[in-house]
């Protein structure tokens, strides 16, 4: 049996506030590799060459300026040009999924990414099976707030921002439901090994 027989590429998502970032730390301590979109996200936009040439070619000239991306300027320009925004998408979330593929590669048994746009970034295509993290929406704002700090009326509209259905679903979905009342880690332990 091959590396690529051995392994299971497991997707974990959820909206803001879900918990799945808490159920990949917990897969992290039981020892798995979890591959975390958002920092690695930034790390490539920060550390390649060529996604630093695209946004310059695609966005505007002037993004990157000694070799760093003006952050603010890139936000100012694609949130308000929906276009330029999908470049930008579309740029990143290739980057990300070359990059999932490269370090998969060399893993086996079950491993997982973390990513909060699973079908609007295409890695849907690329898993084996998605955990989905569920949480009531009062718990979901609860935990935001507690966390960043953010009025209730701004968390509100962020969970809201988020809602995306996807024209299809993964043929494998499988459901965290992560209320604070039931027990994560059972849950998790009985998806492993399912």
């Amino acid at each position: 049996m091959s590396r690529v027989d051995q392994r299971r590429l497991v997707a974990v998502t959820g909206g803001i506030g879900s918990g799945k970032s808490v159920v990949c730390r917990i897969l992290s301590a039981l020892g798995h590799e979890v591959y975390d979109c958002d920092s690695r996200a930034k790390w490539l936009m920060d550390n390649s060459a060529g996604i630093k040439e695209e946004l310059c070619r695609a966005i505007h000239p002037d993004v990157v300026k000694d070799g760093c991306i003006d952050r603010s300027m890139l936000s100012g320009i694609v949130f308000s040009d929906a276009c330029k925004l999908q470049v930008l998408n579309s740029i990143v979330h290739g980057a990300v999924l070359a990059d999932i593929a490269r370090w998969a590669e060399t893993k086996e048994g079950n491993i997982f990414v973390e990513t909060a746009i699973l079908y609007q970034s295409g890695l849907d295509r690329m898993v084996d099976e998605v955990w989905e993290v569920t949480a009531p929406e009062h718990v979901r704002v609860e935990r935001v707030m507690k966390r960043n700090g953010m009025p209730e009326a701004d968390v509100r509209a962020r969970i809201n921002s988020q809602v995306f259905e996807p024209g299809r679903r993964h043929a494998r979905v499988r459901q965290i439901v992560n209320d604070g009342i039931q027990s994560l880690l059972l849950r998790i332990d009985a998806l492993l090994g399912g």
